[in-house]
């Protein structure tokens, strides 16, 4: 009896630590994205009497993946006793205590700054150039031109040689949350910068790198999107799994909102970081919704709706990265900007989707018109195509750069004449498995 009770304590245990081990991802690397980056380039452009003045310029070199409204803000640590005597183009959050000055008042005394973009309609004389967007960087595939963002800093007590100067240390950069990690600033080649009439080159005193990268993990504990699936060929839609991003709380009241009476219920302000939901199973502000609507004899469509859930954001220069083996066929794409991605060399199996410029790249919060949709026009590869096992649903969905919940893959629409082969499922096969040898013994 103990023998047996020690084989199924094992058994046990091991079938334990395999689905922990088979279900648990990792965040902070992106298979799609694999040398995404925000790189923040520190380069002192002259001396002063007792410090010097620099111009720090972010990019998001991050293929899909862009800040948004409230906007960045970068923060550090001085390693000495520097002060911001003046700023361009952005200013820092709070001045500090500057009491032992006379005179002339720094703009910033704290040891710790917290530095943001300045707003658009900034007057001329207090912008430079990347700046006053209010903090929003594009992603890199999407528009490069405003991929960057950039602020000049004047800063004092801090030494005026290449020898004195001190790097800023502990960089963090919120965007508009948490969920990037930063690593130390790097010495490296001065930037070098070319003449308006393009006939002069200069280059910076001294330059220092900082790169930053992002986990989904550490911006949310939970996800912020989910997709539902149906097609022409099965009445059942499947929606979000219950509870993808959350769950409702009936014991708390507000965790989200009916939407019979959303009109009336106050929001807490359009782009504010805490969500207000319309209640639904998945509780997700984002839902994706996947429909495979016709199939012709050599080609076959697909709409897709996005729809947005909460009621206290706006998605401003949203887009959808979808992965699906077709996509090297895709022939036509409605109301939507399209680019390849292609994160794995010659295999075209991963798009990036965007809404058209003053047409439909802004998603209104959640509502009668916090939707958009298009459809894309797929051509048949005989070799590959088929509605069985559902191969015409995507393999995986990002929205603003974020995973979203998929379904589980036996919940799939299937075709009239065919039914789910769960026993394809690595899971059931090894539960099988231990049951058996649970029998034998």
């Amino acid at each position: 009896m103990n023998i047996l009770f020690s084989r199924f304590s094992f058994l046990l245990l091991f079938l334990c630590s395999w689905t922990s081990f088979t279900f648990t991802t990792t965040e902070a690397y992106d298979a799609l994205d694999p040398y995404g980056n925000i790189t923040i380039k520190w380069d002192i452009m002259s001396w002063t009497g007792d410090g010097y003045v620099a111009v720090v310029t972010i990019f998001n070199f991050q293929q899909y993946r862009h800040i948004e409204a409230p906007g960045w803000q970068l923060g550090w640590s001085w390693m000495k006793k520097e002060v911001i005597w003046s700023m361009v183009g952005g200013q820092a959050t709070e001045q500090g205590d500057c009491s032992k000055f006379k005179g002339n008042i720094p703009h910033c005394c704290k040891k710790t700054p917290a530095i943001v973009d300045l707003l658009p309609g900034t007057p001329y004389n207090q912008q430079i150039s990347n700046c006053c967007r209010g903090g929003v960087i594009s992603a890199w595939a999407q528009d490069p031109a405003t991929a960057i963002s950039s602020f000049q800093i004047s800063v004092g007590q801090s030494g005026t040689t290449n020898t004195t100067v001190r790097a800023p240390r502990n960089i963090t950069l919120k965007a508009p949350g948490p969920g990037y990690t930063c690593g130390p600033a790097k010495l490296v080649k001065p930037s070098r910068f070319i003449s308006a009439d393009k006939r002069r080159k200069t280059q910076s005193l001294l330059t220092w790198n900082i790169t930053c990268t992002y986990s989904q993990f550490l911006a949310r504990k939970t996800p912020t999107c989910c997709v539902s699936l149906s097609a022409f060929y099965n009445e059942t839609i499947v929606p979000c799994p219950t509870c993808s991003c959350g769950c409702q709380n009936s014991s708390q009241a507000g965790t989200c909102v009916d939407p019979k009476i959303a009109s009336v219920v106050p929001a807490l302000g359009k782009n504010n970081l805490e969500p207000l939901l319309q209640c639904t199973q998945h509780m997700c502000p984002i839902r994706v919704h996947w429909h495979v609507k016709t199939s012709y004899k050599e080609y076959w469509r697909v709409k897709v709706a996005i729809t947005n859930f909460n009621y206290n954001m706006n998605y401003s220069q949203w887009n959808l990265v979808v992965q699906h083996p077709n996509f090297d066929n895709l022939t036509q794409l409605f109301s939507f900007n399209y680019k390849p991605l292609n994160p794995y060399a010659n295999i075209n199996d991963t798009a990036m989707l965007w809404g058209i410029k003053f047409y439909n790249d802004f998603l209104s919060q959640a509502g009668p018109v916090g939707n958009v949709q298009s459809e894309l026009l797929f051509q048949k590869n005989p070799l590959e195509f088929t509605f069985e096992k559902g191969w015409a649903f995507p393999r995986r969905i990002y929205f603003n750069g974020d995973n979203c919940v998929m379904p589980p893959p036996d919940s799939y629409p299937w075709l009239p004449n065919a039914s789910p082969n769960i026993a394809t499922s690595p899971f059931v096969i090894l539960l099988i498995t231990f049951l058996s040898v649970l029998i034998l013994m």
